[in-house]
């Protein structure tokens, strides 16, 4: 099966966001990789550190619609176009708003990625 990678922009929400007037956006790359686990997709911060959370596809999905969570992810539509994704550790809590269609245009991509093997099976009559 494919990798599928897509680089996103969002922005990190911060208590220094009420003191700027618009924070640049910052790269988030969001990757699912179903040879590794075909459920979960992984999105990584960037940072001098860079921060990797992985968790469940269906949790994205959801999110994107209605607010819900599972552990240390919440994910939530912000008005008509954006969405949020919550991140706790024991560092904190990272917030990153992203553009809903970059999100959903992601998840249509490991489902047809995800599709692909099974449809290819198919035609070979296995």
């Amino acid at each position: 099966m494919s990798v599928v990678e897509q680089y996103a922009r969002a922005h990190i929400v911060t208590d220094a966001d009420l003191l700027a007037e618009e924070q640049d956006a910052v790269p988030v790359v969001l990757r699912y990789d179903p040879d590794t686990d075909p459920r979960a997709v992984r999105v990584r911060l960037p940072g001098r550190e860079a921060h990797e959370w992985t968790f469940s596809r269906s949790l994205l999905e959801q999110g994107l619609r209605a607010p819900a969570g599972s552990g240390e992810i919440r994910v939530w539509p912000c008005g008509r176009v954006q969405a949020v994704v919550e991140f706790h550790s024991a560092q904190g809590v990272s917030v990153v708003q992203f553009e809903s269609k970059a999100l959903m245009r992601f998840l249509r991509r490991t489902y047809l990625a995800a599709a692909a093997p099974v449809a290819r099976e198919a035609q070979l009559g296995r």
